[in-house]
């Protein structure tokens, strides 16, 4: 697919920058003019993956969350979130609903969350070198 138009963003993975994750994303998108209900199925997997990567990347640190957004032909949404944390040992595992290592405080339903409001996700990690979520969405033009 070619790619249209693009932005990436590195910023301290500290929570309080989770909503500033979402506000970017959604003023990227708006340029596709989604509905209300896309913008907000965007915001909503944004700040998943922006969530998972601070709370699980970095427990004891403060480390870096990078977000790249691509608009691509077919009016497709694609966008990247990535941190050099710890990893995760068994993605598959870790893709399962119910399943965290954040203790019992989180849900374990961020990837399944990202999946349902995305039209792709694909998760790749390595340990102690890092995770990069890729999630895409088609946003379909008004009155379609």
């Amino acid at each position: 697919m070619k790619q249209l138009n693009y932005i990436k963003l590195e910023f301290p993975a500290r929570s309080v920058n989770e909503g500033f994750a979402r506000a970017a994303a959604a003023a990227f998108a708006a340029q596709m003019d989604p509905t209300m209900e896309e913008l907000g199925d965007v915001k909503t997997a944004v700040s998943e993956a922006v969530t998972n990567a601070i709370v699980h990347a970095y427990p004891d640190t403060v480390g870096t969350v990078q977000m790249r957004l691509r608009l691509l032909d077919g009016n497709t949404l694609e966008i990247m979130v990535r941190d050099r944390g710890r990893g995760i040992p068994d993605v598959k595992k870790a893709m399962e609903p119910m399943f965290s290592t954040g203790g019992e405080e989180r849900s374990g339903m961020g990837f399944t969350i990202m999946g349902s409001f995305m039209d792709s996700l694909r998760v790749r990690s390595a340990v102690d070198r890092g995770t990069t979520v890729t999630m895409s969405k088609r946003i379909r033009a008004k009155g379609s």
